[in-house]
This record gives C-alpha cells, sequence and structure tokens, in this order.
C-alpha cells in the first residue's frame, strides 16, 4: 500500500512496479516522493538515511521512501554526479535518470502505470533498453545491465542494439575503467545468484567490457579443446555450460564462482601445445589468485576456486588414481576438517562433465565413489591410533597407514 504524505504525491518506482508486470514475487519496494520537502519528511515521521541526497525510511515499514531528484555529470567515473532534489522535481524528471525503460516505471495509489519513456512496450517486446543518451555516464549501469539480462534471461530479454551500441562506447572511451573493485564484484557475485548467470558474462562480452574486467575469462573464447572429450570445442562456451549447470546443480555463489574460474589455466596455453592443455591446473590457480586479489574476492570464493582449478582432472579420473594420490588429494581439499568443501568440489566438477555439448543429462559416478572414499578416511580413529602409538613423531604416518588401508578397502571392493 502507497503511503499518503499530505501535499506530496507518492508513487511506487522502479523494481517492484517492473516485477509484478512480469508476474515475478515483489521482494523490495521503492518509493518516489514529489511535491515534498526533507522536513515534511520528518514531520510525518520518516527517518533520514540518504547521505548524497533524500531517501527516508518509513517509520513502521521501513520500506525507502527517496525525494524526486535529478542528477548531472560532474567528473569521470560512476562516483561523479551531483544531485538535485527540491518540491518542484517532477516525477517524469526522476524516472528519466534511470537506467532502463522498464525499471523507468511508477505506478500510482490507485494501482494506474506512468511510462514515460516506453516501459511498458519493452516489457512486452522483451527489450532492455536505455531511458536516455544520459546512460553513458555511469559505468555500473554496464554491470547492471548485464545482471538484469542474467536475471530477465526466462523470460527472453535481449539488449537493444543502440543501448549495446552505447555500451561499446563507454568502454572504448575507458569509462569502466574507473570502476572500483568492490563494485564490479558486488555485480559480479549479484549475477551468479540468478538463474542463468551465463547471460551476465555473454552479454559483458558482446559489449567489450569482459575483456577489461575479467580478462582472465574474456581470453577463454576461441582456445581450442579435443573435439572427443569436448564437442562444443570453444573452452569459451564451455565455460558458460559449466556456469550454467552448476547453476542448476547449486544455489551456492561459491559453486558458482569456482565454475567460471576452473579453466582459466586453458587461456595461457601455448599455441604449439593446443588442443591439449597440459599443466592448465596450476596455471589456473595462479590465475586465480591474482583475480581474486585484484577484486578483493573474499577467500572462501577463492579457496573453493583454486582447489577446484587443481584438482579437477584427478577427480573425474578417480578410479585411476593410486590410493596415495587419493589421500593427498583427500588432505589437500582439508576434508577431515571442512567435508562441506569437498562436496562443492564434487558438484563443480559434475557441472563440469556435464557442462558439454550432448553431456547435459549424463551420470557423474565419481561423485558417489568420492563420498565412498572420504567415508572410509573419516572413519578412520585419529585419535584412537594416536594413543596406541609409542613414538609421538611415527603418529602422522600410522594414521596415514590406516587411512591408506580403508582406501584399499574401497578400491577393492
Amino acid at each position: 500500500m502507497i503511503e499518503s504524505i499530505p501535499g506530496a504525491e507518492v508513487y511506487l518506482v522502479g523494481g517492484a512496479v517492473r516485477d509484478r508486470l512480469l508476474g515475478c514475487a515483489v521482494k523490495d519496494r521503492d518509493y518516489v516522493v514529489v511535491g515534498a520537502t526533507p522536513e515534511q519528511m520528518q514531520a510525518q515521521g520518516f527517518q533520514p538515511v540518504g547521505k548524497d541526497f533524500p531517501v527516508f525510511l518509513h517509520p513502521v515499514t521501513k520500506e525507502e521512501y527517496a525525494l524526486a531528484r535529478t542528477e548531472r555529470k560532474t567528473a569521470p567515473g560512476y562516483t561523479g554526479f551531483a544531485f538535485h532534489a527540491a518540491p518542484d522535481v517532477t516525477l517524469k524528471q526522476d524516472l528519466a535518470r534511470r537506467d532502463l525503460t522498464i525499471n523507468a516505471l511508477a505506478q500510482t495509489a490507485d494501482g494506474d502505470i506512468i511510462d514515460p519513456f516506453g516501459g511498458l512496450a519493452d516489457l512486452e517486446a522483451r527489450v532492455l533498453r536505455h531511458v536516455s543518451p544520459a546512460f553513458i555516464e555511469d559505468p555500473v549501469r554496464i554491470l547492471r545491465l548485464a545482471r538484469f539480462a542474467a536475471r530477465l534471461a526466462e523470460f527472453g530479454f535481449q539488449v537493444a542494439p543502440e543501448t549495446l551500441h552505447l555500451m561499446q562506447c563507454m568502454v572504448d572511451d575507458g569509462e569502466v575503467d574507473a570502476l572500483v573493485p568492490e563494485r564490479v564484484w558486488n555485480e559480479l557475485v549479484g549475477a551468479l545468484g540468478t538463474a542463468h548467470p551465463a547471460h551476465f558474462f555473454m552479454v559483458l562480452r558482446e559489449c567489450g567490457a569482459l575483456a577489461r574486467l575479467l580478462p582472465e575469462v574474456d581470453r577463454l573464447w576461441g582456445v581450442p579443446q579435443p573435439p572427443r572429450w569436448h564437442p562444443e570445442i570453444d573452452t569459451g562456451v564451455h565455460v558458460m555450460l559449466v556456469l550454467e549447470m552448476a547453476a542448476q546443480l547449486s544455489p551456492a555463489p561459491e559453486v558458482r564462482f569456482a565454475a567460471l574460474c576452473h579453466d582459466l589455466g586453458k587461456g595461457t596455453t601455448p599455441n604449439a601445445m593446443l588442443p591439449r592443455h597440459h599443466g592448465h591446473e596450476e596455471r589456473g590457480v595462479e590465475l586465480i589468485s591474482a583475480l581474486c586479489h585484484r577484486l578483493r574476492i573474499p577467500q572462501r570464493f577463492a579457496e573453493l576456486a583454486r582447489l577446484v582449478a587443481r584438482y579437477h582432472g584427478k577427480i573425474h579420473k578417480v578410479t585411476e588414481l593410486r590410493t596415495t594420490t587419493i589421500l593427498d588429494l583427500l588432505q589437500g581439499v582439508d576434508v577431515f576438517r571442512r567435508p562441506q568443501r569437498l562436496e562443492q568440489l564434487l558438484l563443480v566438477c559434475e557441472a563440469d562433465c556435464r557442462g558439454r555439448t550432448g553431456y547435459a543429462n549424463h551420470p557423474y559416478p565419481q561423485t558417489a565413489h568420492w563420498q565412498a572414499l572420504a567415508q572410509a578416511c573419516q572413519a578412520v580413529d585419529a585419535s584412537a591410533i594416536a594413543r596406541a602409538t609409542l613414538e609421538k613423531s611415527a603418529i602422522p604416518n600410522a594414521i596415514r597407514q590406516a587411512r591408506l588401508a580403508a582406501l584399499r578397502a574401497v578400491v577393492k571392493s
């Protein structure tokens, strides 16, 4: 319900209107207030929270009510804006500063839709289109549009050609270079949480932003793989298939990020070696470390991604491994202290197997095999062995030998 404010007009705006029209669940509601001052809002009990422009929280619902405002570009980058909020700013002026036409919709208390920029038509046509040429003033809009493309992929939305052209111009002009790592990561991890995260990276690649923001991922396109194992051949295509499969298998953003990064090493394979990629696992580990450092990615994402890059080849070939190699891998994953890591690693490896042309429904028996091996090792009573071993220096080897015996029993069964 839209709150009534004496002497002012209040509208529901943006995503809440868009999502309702699409038939999606509405999670957050934002409102624009036209014709009011900050003093009037506070007199009604609204709590001010905005630093750069007047935003208020409803005293009961805590939903955001912002005074209608305009913005003006004052410096390069996404922070170089001056805002103007006053009672004479109209609803149309406020909606004009928004990024996409489908987000520049407003709804009255009576349920009427106000659509000054053709957002309803673009919703119907499934088009992501900029509201005005001012789109080019904020490079964050490239990331936001790509995230919307991922979120709305199930509805068939496509980027309007003229909007894509603006995005390409922004990249050419160096606007994306002004984005700080935290902002890039926030949009990226938000896209990973969508049902079809690959669309985020495909849109960034199409406008040229992927090469500037994630060159380690961008360079995977055009890199061939052996057709025997990869009917899709192109490594970039494969990684997108793996990411989409990971999104089907797990909601965890760490799993999806690891799927995105699992084959980064193939982007640095010497041409003379192609289409084989010997040593890509360790090269990938180094690239992931550099990427995570550059974008200041949380440690839990970086750790899982590195483990997947290092071990996914061995995970696939579990039946060919020696018991010593199996135990070394389980210890490398830290399965005895953090068993959930192995489960996440196995999900990414399953996505890697099934993220190939024609393999979407392929079984992945390696998961059950690794789980049985891990359970056998975890069943070894390390404390009892430690108590029964007289020489303290011999304890680690005694525990290792017991775990190897447990693994051999599983392998022979």
